[in-house]
């Protein structure tokens, strides 16, 4: 393990071209996070990520995917979970606490088995920001309320069935994507929310979170840093840290979105500069892929020490 490097990277397809072979040979990304591009059906996708498994000799390699339910479904063709928002089981949770209770571990109990048979073993759940009126749509029905407690509760949940069933999960977007007006997937978004009502409200879906990943919002929080985004700043990172009290790997959110407006390269240099432990890259673009790399240190002990606790979940 401690030869690998400090990035997680998306492939290109349903089977890893020699290029990609190559690449993870030489490179030795930390982990490897899969789409929808690269699912056909279960047969193909394990021999995927046994094929990748095999390159690190790792039973355990870290493999990730984006599996929320609703409108993020990376599964649809295999499990269609479109209707499963976490806003539906936000409202099934006030209205009905026992029936919550059934429906949601049959839900996650029915994605770790899917996932379990693809051959990934952590998903990036849950999502804790909080639906605020008049914000992005690229949240909204992905959030599980607009009641900060509501969202830390089922988040606990989320992150308690899933680690039952020996599936890593990652809190996002944290600090809080929640006030964002514009989707940072297409442009930087700022928060001009006072600094006292992020920590009371937003920040604090974030605290006492069991889960060993957390990937960051790329979102400028004006009252605390106004020149950058959370991702590469020091500051946000530093109170994720002092406040939200995250003592375990902090990876950032895909360094390819446009919110981002620097070149790959300085993407990923200023993520780390800035206190960030992983770099995530998702498109499966070769020649960005290879900027990431040669920009990524090599795991950190910090890293080791956290990776083998989520072994444990994970084994």
């Amino acid at each position: 393990m401690n030869n690998r490097r400090s990035f997680i990277i998306g492939i290109s397809s349903t089977t890893l071209s020699k290029k990609e072979k190559f690449f993870l040979k030489k490179y030795k990304p930390w982990g490897v996070i899969l789409f929808t591009r690269n699912i056909k059906n279960i047969i193909q996708t394990k021999k995927l990520t046994d094929e990748i498994r095999k390159i690190f000799k790792d039973k355990r390699y870290p493999i990730l995917i984006d599996q929320e339910g609703g409108r993020v479904d990376r599964l649809r063709h295999l499990f269609n979970s479109e209707s499963l928002t976490s806003e539906f089981f936000g409202k099934l949770f006030i209205k009905d606490r026992k029936k919550f209770n059934t429906f949601y571990s049959i839900f996650t109990a029915k994605s770790t088995s899917m996932l379990k048979l693809l051959g990934v073993n952590i998903n990036t759940v849950p999502v804790l920001d909080l639906r605020v009126k008049g914000a992005s749509k690229v949240i909204y029905d992905r959030s599980f309320s607009n009641n900060v407690k509501l969202v830390s509760k089922i988040g606990d949940i989320c992150i308690n069935n899933f680690h039952k069933n020996n599936i890593g999960t990652v809190i996002k977007h944290i600090p809080g994507h929640g006030h964002a007006k514009v989707d940072s997937h297409k442009l930087t978004p700022t928060v001009n929310i006072k600094y006292k009502q992020l920590i009371n409200k937003d920040f604090a879906a974030f605290k006492n979170k069991k889960s060993l990943l957390a990937m960051t919002a790329h979102i400028i929080y004006k009252n605390i840093d106004p020149d950058n985004p959370a991702t590469h700043s020091k500051k946000i990172i530093s109170l994720i840290r002092k406040n939200i009290k995250f003592k375990n790997i902090i990876m950032t959110d895909d360094i390819s979105m446009k919110s981002l407006k620097l070149s790959i390269k300085e993407n990923t240099q200023k993520s780390f500069k800035s206190g960030c432990n992983l770099v995530l890259h998702c498109n499966g673009k070769y020649d960005e892929m290879l900027d990431v790399a040669k920009n990524s240190p090599k795991i950190s002990n910090f890293i080791i020490k956290k990776t083998s606790q989520l072994y444990k979940i994970l084994s």
